[in-house]
């Protein structure tokens, strides 16, 4: 697993031993960066269920301003601190339960949301980042679920922009109505 483009560009990611982490795919991680490519610049990334920390790192490779890492698994963090100290980057990384996190986390122009496929997260974070209005406006959320998944409506100002499918995986994009 290598970072895909921008200052980071080639660094070798270090991936978990077990199953207990389940790295986005490289082939979806080139479909979200394609999806997300003029939306990334300059701007605030939480990578929440960070896993290896691969989303937030690319982000920081193609030049967002600040990447928040969050994960509840004591190993994910230390994966997490390990590649961005691989590729020369500095950024919060805490373990911490993603629903607690998001009561007072502040706002993001841009969410990725991966738990574990069986987790049943998806819905709470969902509910949460609805009612904790952490979004900016024009901020985006990018889910990462199995294709079969449902995921949520979410209320206004935040909408289910389209949902992309690859393979056995879904890629839900939320967007946040930007203010008048």
């Amino acid at each position: 697993m290598r970072v895909i483009t921008g200052s980071a560009r080639g660094r070798r990611l270090k991936t978990p031993e077990g199953q207990d982490i389940r790295p986005t795919t490289d082939n979806v991680k080139e479909s979200v960066f394609n999806i997300l490519q003029f939306d990334i610049e300059g701007r605030r990334v939480l990578d929440l269920f960070a896993g290896t920390g691969q989303l937030g790192i690319e982000c920081l490779s193609r030049g967002a301003r600040e990447a928040v890492f969050i994960d509840a698994d004591r190993d994910a963090v230390k994966i997490v601190k390990e590649n961005l100290k691989t590729c020369g980057f500095s950024a919060p990384v805490l373990q911490q339960d993603a629903l607690s996190f998001l009561n007072n986390c502040g706002k993001f122009d841009l969410v990725f949301v991966d738990p574990p496929y069986d987790a049943g997260l998806y819905e709470p974070v969902l509910e949460k980042i609805n009612s904790v209005d952490i979004l900016s406006d024009g901020g985006i959320i990018l889910c990462e679920s199995r294709r079969e998944t449902v995921l949520p409506e979410m209320r206004r100002p935040y909408y289910k922009k389209k949902e992309y499918r690859y393979g056995r995986v879904k890629l839900s994009l939320y967007a946040k109505e930007s203010s008048p």
